[in-house]
């Protein structure tokens, strides 16, 4: 593929170019290690290092074209210098560009919240599958082309690398194309230059304050998605949320709501509920679905709403969603033999714990005890922690503390601010257990016939990343090896 750099730079604005813009570039790179002859390198100003320092380099690579905020003072005779004030928004419009504008050619919905979005954009692209549209999908556990299948290495990749993975899904005859969109990847403008034809929000809750530092940041970052939809795409909101709303204030989207709670225009009511699932009425159709939990049901609906505003008919959006089966790692139930209950889930926020347990204790007998294994990762929000161990001692029967993905951080340390959520008495119900392995084998240890162990943080990860080493370690592993499975 080749394009020439006027072609691909076309609908930047206010920009600058030293050289001949007819010159033909054959990739787009941010990495300037992979840049080569026929490379246009973007030059990006970053947290750990700036993209600008690394011109000289390429140029010694052979590399001829760069995009950059500030020109650099040398530059080969050959070269083609293109100057704008934003290269991180620049990149989505010129890699769309680059790859024909693949989005245009796709319906492409996103998702965005804190907790919902795998399962949401997971199941999305599930029903369109089911429903003999082909279709692609990007997510925080993985990637698909149609039925190729990649492990994802981020919930939203970088500008680059989605529209080269939407040319592959619009080349194999993918029609949609449902992705996550995280509010890094919008602060960061990741999205920048990509052709929403809808757009989910599921709900926010206290999650990536580390990087946002305040709660009024993390939900604007949401926002900007709502607020850059075009006119004719759709903008669905959860209105039990009570920043739903908020979403859509300033967009030019045809505005859509759905509720479990009140009047919007999507409307569902859990008629009844167990462990194998849930009967619920979808605007006064009845539908038994294979999900547990309220927080299942908010799913659905979304998923319906915009399945239904794609222009699906109710009835067959009902039919295919009933035979859909839940997410890797989230709600994922495994049963002993002498009828313990496990379940594996991702909630790794105090809001999705608190779902997750109050959904088992709306199910759950007296006699039944819930047993809580939970941890928080580290290198991250920490203002969290003592609230996890709050939300698990709430719930639960008693809880086991362990370690989540600690990072470069010690086990202990974060630990000991879970603790410091913890009065004395919550501590009467608690152990902590630094080990994972035996912090799970410890908690399916006490359960008795009946009882529900619930192993919340790491969902469908298969590892445990420490001092920035990933050792493989799965709690589903964990359970069906301790239960003989």
């Amino acid at each position: 593929m080749a394009k020439t750099i006027a072609e691909i730079v076309s609908e930047l604005t206010d920009i600058s170019i030293i050289g001949n813009a007819q010159s033909e570039v054959t990739s787009v790179e941010l990495d300037s290690r992979k840049c080569q002859k026929g490379s246009l390198f973007v030059a990006q100003k970053g947290v750990a290092a700036d993209g600008h320092n690394f011109i000289p380099k390429v140029f010694e690579q052979g590399c001829r074209a760069v995009l950059c905020e500030v020109a650099p003072t040398q530059y080969p005779a050959d070269a083609v210098v293109v100057v704008c004030p934003d290269t991180h928004v620049a990149l989505g419009i010129v890699a769309s560009a680059f790859y024909n504008h693949p989005s245009r050619q796709l319906k492409l919905v996103g998702v965005t919240g804190t907790n919902g979005k795998t399962t949401t954009a997971t199941l999305l692209y599930r029903l369109m599958m089911k429903l003999g549209h082909k279709a692609g999908l990007f997510s925080t556990v993985a990637n698909y082309i149609g039925t190729e299948k990649e492990d994802a290495k981020q919930t939203t990749p970088d500008s680059v690398t989605l529209n080269k993975k939407m040319s592959e899904m619009v080349s194999q005859g993918c029609e949609y194309c449902f992705m996550e969109v995280s509010s890094h990847s919008v602060v960061q403008h990741r999205i920048s230059g990509l052709d929403f034809d809808g757009a989910i929000f599921s709900n926010i809750t206290h999650d990536h304050l580390d990087y946002h530092k305040t709660f009024d940041n993390y939900i604007n970052a949401k926002k900007a998605f709502f607020d850059n939809l075009k006119k004719e795409a759709f903008a669905i909101t959860n209105i039990d949320d009570k920043n739903g709303l908020k979403m859509l204030q300033n967009t030019k989207a045809t505005k859509k709501t759905y509720s479990l709670r009140t009047l919007a225009d999507f409307k569902a009511r859990i008629v009844e509920h167990s462990f194998e699932g849930m009967l619920i009425d979808f605007d006064g159709t009845e539908a038994f679905m294979q999900f547990v939990g309220k927080f299942n049901a908010y799913n659905l609906l979304g998923i319906y709403a915009a399945a239904v505003s794609l222009g699906f008919s109710k009835d067959e959006v009902l039919v295919a969603l009933s035979s859909l089966t839940p997410v890797d790692g989230r709600f994922e139930t495994i049963r002993s033999a002498d009828g313990r209950t496990a379940i594996v889930d991702y909630a790794h926020t105090p809001d999705a714990l608190m779902n997750v347990i109050s959904t088992i204790n709306d199910i759950r007998k007296p006699e039944q005890k819930l047993i809580c294994v939970v941890g928080c990762g580290g290198d991250r929000d920490k203002t969290k922690r003592p609230e996890m161990a709050r939300e698990a001692v709430n719930g639960s029967t008693q809880v086991v503390l362990t370690s989540d993905n600690p990072r470069s951080e010690e086990p202990e340390q974060i630990l000991a601010d879970m603790k410091a959520g913890l009065t004395s008495d919550d501590m009467r119900k608690t152990l902590v257990i630094a080990d994972r392995h035996e912090a799970i084998r410890t908690a399916l240890t006490l359960a008795q016939k009946g009882d529900i162990v619930l192993i919340a943080g790491k969902g469908h990860e298969p590892y445990q990343e420490i001092k920035g080493v990933k050792h493989h370690f799965d709690d589903r592993e964990e359970v069906r090896t301790f239960f003989g499975l």
